[in-house]
């Protein structure tokens, strides 16, 4: 059995092309996309029409729901625009989706942890950095889950690690976006520092299940292109060079 994990594509549907040719090459049984899928100010209808075509696992991640439920002066710049850009087919589309799903037996997937969406599973936001998350505390989000293997997106930082249990947790990474900032809990900045789109493989061979991280070359510069038109500097600097823009290289 092997699954592609798909997360936090954010509109850019360039680099979801791209990661399913590779995906296609590589063979796999299932594909699974954990959310954040719409929000951003690339290609959000198009990159919806392509999703709704799927018959992938799908998630709602915590920007799905907030374009569900935020009223509009609550709405960031990347969610007011994907809202304007969408109908009420796509709308249904999103609330279809949950935020958590088993996958068979042994699978858990979730967008953030299996208690939120808007929670980090494998790091930890202190205010003078991000972190890796310590055991304890990826046990203490874990929680009572006994799936074998857990699949987590939202902070764009692709990671696997072993639960004190043995379980597997795979966070993929971001197809769209590999740098951003945010506020919550303290102000942080997540930074791949280059700007391929990232997914993973979750394989089971025999009775373990083990997780290949990959990253995926495409015409990233098409996409910063496009945030430079709809006046997004900071992601036109993330798509370009996966950092935020203090950070780039002179």
């Amino acid at each position: 059995m092997r699954i592609a994990i798909l997360s936090d594509i954010h509109g850019n549907l360039a680099a979801l092309e791209a990661v399913v040719a590779d995906f296609k090459q590589r063979g796999v049984d299932a594909v699974v996309n954990l959310g954040d899928s719409l929000s951003g100010p690339l290609l959000p209808g198009e990159t919806a029409q392509f999703l709704m075509a799927q018959a992938w696992v799908q998630l709602a991640g915590n920007h799905e729901r907030q374009l569900l439920t935020l009223a509009p002066d609550a709405r960031g710049a990347s969610d007011t625009y994907t809202h304007s850009q969408l109908t009420q087919v796509e709308f249904s589309w999103m609330a279809s989706l949950q935020p958590t799903s088993a996958f068979g037996d042994e699978g858990l997937l979730c967008h953030g942890t299996p208690n939120s969406d808007a929670e980090y599973f494998l790091e930890t936001v202190e205010p003078s950095c991000v972190r890796a998350a310590t055991q304890h505390e990826i046990e203490t989000r874990l929680g009572d889950v006994s799936a074998v293997f857990i699949a987590c997106g939202h902070t764009h930082l692709p990671r696997s690690v072993r639960s004190l249990r043995g379980q597997l947790i795979v966070n993929p990474g971001s197809i769209g976006l590999p740098a951003y900032t945010d506020e919550r809990p303290y102000h942080h900045a997540i930074e791949n520092g280059s700007p391929e789109a990232r997914y993973a493989i979750v394989e089971k061979r025999g009775d373990r299940w083990s997780s290949e991280l990959i990253a995926v070359s495409y015409d990233h510069e098409s996409m910063a292109r496009l945030a430079r038109l709809r006046g997004r500097s900071d992601w036109e600097c993330a798509l370009q060079y996966g950092c935020v823009g203090a950070n780039k290289s002179s």
